[in-house]
């Protein structure tokens, strides 16, 4: 028996080291594949990160150039006044910026299909959606020309003070040419952005910049033209950034998805209209209810410097908001290429890290806001009245900042996967987008 125990014992015994060795073994494989997930979890977002900043670095620097051709009329119109400051804000940001919304949103509809498009490798489809994208937004264009014919008696029906009404209506009047520079900036932004061609937009629109200020240095001190003066400088750097957009579109720069002027832009212009509206109504308004609050100041006692001191704050963030604007989007190129391509599960993942790194930019900004709350307005003017207002206004600025950093990146995957259904009968045989977002159902 004592023999029969022993052997008991020295056959248990490498067994036990048999059991350890292979939890050893277990615990091993875990640990190389927790370091292997984490890796390929840092390799993905590396990679991710560099397809995302190659449409959002140029991207953040067009929007912004493109948007201190707003500021920088602002800061011109400030000088000469308070009076011209506001007309000139309520001119800018709630005749023009109304229909600038709807325009933007109806033109957003590009993104899907010259994303999709660009994703499935049918490029000459493209030049045919834009030209398609034009023709629908100049005719919304002239259905939305008496806002500016008719800008002075609609402002005084909305409570505006008589002189800022008047002065405003007069400048919306010399506005016409932007207004109308819109219905083909918008579709070429979109259609470059769509192929990646991201640094042609920011070279492009820091040279509209550089006109903008010269022009506005030249009629509005030298010839002394006053806010009329600061509104044709504006019209003339916006129509200078849809020309030079379209000779590189036209003239060589896309030589696979532009190949000239087609009949095929006027087919489906019913179905490409309701597809463009759905976008521009989502988006504008989202954008209108700024323009509200510009308006609902003429309602009080001190009507003049409270229009000043929202206008500062609405432009400081209307500023910060390219930002967000920007990863709009490159989120949208970069969700319907992956659509388009039949990649759900990347496009879920480039929403995810647009949303993390838009959310991260809009933290520092406003920590900026709170820190120089007293100092922001010396941009726009010298009055220590408009200079009090804004620094109480400015923890609602903050607030709204790291609010919008998030909104904005959600609205770029959206239109990309909530349509898909409308795409089909829109051209069923140009971009498998049904296909696309199905191919994984977890995208959504």
């Amino acid at each position: 028996m004592a023999s029969i125990h022993r052997d008991d014992e020295e056959f248990q015994q490498p067994l036990s080291k048999q059991s350890t060795s292979n939890d050893d073994e277990t615990k091993s494989e875990k640990i190389i594949d927790s370091m292997m997930k984490k890796k390929d979890l840092s390799s993905r977002l590396w990679m991710e990160t560099n397809k995302l900043w190659t449409i959002l670095g140029p991207s953040i620097i067009s929007r912004l150039a493109s948007y201190s051709l707003n500021v920088i009329t602002h800061a011109f119109a400030g000088h000469l006044g308070d009076v011209e400051l506001a007309a000139m804000s309520i001119a800018n940001t709630v005749i023009v910026g109304f229909n600038f919304g709807l325009l933007l949103g109806m033109a957003s509809a590009l993104e899907t299909l010259c994303g999709q498009a660009f994703g499935a490798k049918q490029y000459q489809k493209l030049g045919v959606y834009m030209q398609r994208s034009w023709i629908v937004l100049f005719l919304c264009c002239l259905l939305l020309l008496p806002f500016y014919v008719y800008a002075t008696p609609l402002l005084k029906l909305l409570g505006q003070p008589d002189e800022v009404a008047e002065m405003s209506g007069e400048a919306a009047a010399w506005m016409i040419p932007l207004h109308f520079s819109f219905a083909f900036q918008f579709p070429l932004q979109r259609f470059l952005q769509s192929q990646l061609k991201t640094w042609v937009l920011a070279y492009v629109s820091l040279v509209g910049l550089g006109v903008n200020v010269v022009a506005s240095w030249v009629l509005v001190y030298m010839l002394d033209w006053g806010v009329i003066g600061a509104s044709i400088a504006l019209d003339i750097s916006r129509w200078v950034v849809v020309l030079g957009l379209y000779g590189y579109a036209v003239f060589g720069g896309c030589p696979l998805s532009w190949t000239g002027y087609s009949m095929q832009a006027f087919n489906g212009l019913w179905d490409f209209l309701k597809l463009s509206s759905a976008s521009g109504v989502m988006l504008c308004l989202e954008n209108w209810y700024y323009r509200i609050l510009i308006l609902m100041t003429g309602y009080l006692p001190n009507s003049t410097l409270a229009v000043d001191a929202l206008a500062v704050c609405m432009s400081i963030n209307g500023w910060e908001l390219m930002i967000p604007m920007a990863f709009m989007a490159a989120t949208g190129v970069r969700v319907s290429n992956e659509l388009g391509a039949g990649k759900g599960k990347e496009a879920k993942f480039a929403t995810k890290v647009s949303i993390v790194q838009s959310i991260t930019i809009g933290l520092v900004f406003c920590v900026i806001v709170l820190t120089l709350r007293d100092k922001m307005a010396l941009i726009f003017t010298s009055s220590s009245d408009v200079l009090k207002e804004v620094n109480k206004l400015s923890y609602l600025l903050g607030a709204t900042i790291l609010f919008n950093s998030v909104q904005p990146v959600l609205s770029g995957m959206d239109p990309c996967c909530r349509w898909e259904g409308l795409l089909s009968p829109l051209n069923p045989d140009s971009v498998p987008a049904y296909m696309a977002v199905h191919a994984d159902d977890n995208v959504i």
